[in-house]
């Protein structure tokens, strides 16, 4: 009778790698009827203070490479200045390092037209580097590889990302020890960082339409 050679044996047993390509991949699930109505509730309340109010405008962000430590994500609302809830994806990294990142942002304004706004940094092999940083999100692409993921854990439960980079108990989350993302491309409602390190930076504005991707 044939036995397995000790190479095949050994391969056999090794722990696979967590990897997932993403292409126009839903990041989250947003809470769903009874849930979404107790949460606006307590917004209109002031019982469920958000980080700031988000304004009415997305942006995009692109990246050649983001890599991170201690990674979470999970549904979320965030609220405008009219009262009006907005879902989002929160990602939440404790430690990132961020190769050619842009950032872009279309404004429209009376008689002029369209203003564009982009922001490039990270370009020069000095990546730009961010810690505690979370993103508010509705759309994400990329190709992403996670070490040790968890997916479907509580959210209020999540413990890897930034400190207080939780949801609601009962909720759907995810979370992960490591998380690298290849040609990101994000659309984003609002960031932010207890320190964001910007190497190279380069702002500009420019008539017209002109966005990261």
């Amino acid at each position: 009778m044939d036995t397995a050679s000790p190479d095949v044996a050994d391969e056999s047993a090794r722990t696979p790698e967590s990897h997932t390509s993403w292409k126009r991949f839903a990041l989250f699930s947003v809470p769903a009827g009874v849930a979404v109505g107790a949460i606006l509730v307590a917004m209109a309340q002031g019982a469920l203070a958000a980080s700031f109010t988000v304004s009415g405008q997305d942006f995009k962000i692109s990246a050649d490479e983001l890599r991170g430590e201690g990674f979470v994500q999970y549904g979320w609302l965030d609220q405008t200045v009219r009262e009006e809830a907005v879902p989002v994806a929160v990602a939440g990294i404790e430690s990132a390092e961020i190769d050619g990142l842009c950032q872009s942002v279309l404004t429209e304004f009376p008689l002029i037209g369209t203003i564009s706004l982009e922001l490039t940094a990270g370009d020069q092999g000095t990546p730009v580097q961010a810690e505690n940083l979370v993103i508010d999100m509705s759309q994400m692409d990329g190709n992403a590889e996670f070490e040790n993921i968890e997916i479907g854990r509580d959210a209020g439960t999540l413990e890897k990302g930034p400190s207080g980079a939780q949801g609601f108990n009962d909720l759907f989350g995810m979370q992960s020890d490591v998380i690298v993302v290849q040609d990101l491309e994000q659309t984003a409602r609002a960031a932010s960082a207890g320190t964001f390190r910007l190497s190279g930076l380069s702002l500009g504005l420019s008539l017209g339409e002109s966005e990261c991707f």
